[in-house]
């Protein structure tokens, strides 16, 4: 039987891309997207907390925090937070940090982005997964 690590909180580092370059037709124009950071907690019995979750462009500057206040993810749940496709500041080297922690050890979540965009006939969609920058292992 696998033993899953578990752990006490993290800070986790998610790539997220308002836009890219898809091809020669639109190389001066980047191809805009719509980005989901998701946020899924995998212990099927404990909470965990969301304590911030922050927004920061290609350039490391800080454009939004999406946390007025922690918020509680049930065991098994999932939170989601939109970039929508309108929102073109945060460039193709955007990223999300997320820090959580939680009262006991817990099953290490899920946290990736999801992007996807449309222009003429063309769609694209991708999946970037989130990495642990920092934490506290669960005893």
């Amino acid at each position: 039987m696998q033993v899953l690590s578990k752990w006490m909180g993290q800070t986790v580092y998610v790539p997220i891309y308002s836009h890219i370059y898809a091809d020669d037709r639109f190389r001066d124009r980047p191809f805009q997207l719509t980005a989901t950071l998701s946020i899924r907690n995998t212990d099927p019995e404990r909470a965990l907390i969301l304590t911030s979750v922050r927004y920061y462009d290609s350039h490391g500057k800080l454009l939004r925090r999406y946390l007025d206040k922690q918020q509680t993810i049930a065991p098994l749940s999932s939170i989601r937070f939109i970039v929508p496709e309108s929102d073109s500041q945060g460039g193709s080297g955007a990223k999300f940090l997320v820090d959580w922690k939680a009262e006991e050890a817990v099953v290490e979540p899920i946290v990736e982005s999801v992007m996807i965009g449309t222009k003429l006939q063309q769609g694209i969609s991708f999946v970037s997964t989130g990495r642990v920058i920092k934490g506290t292992p669960g005893h």
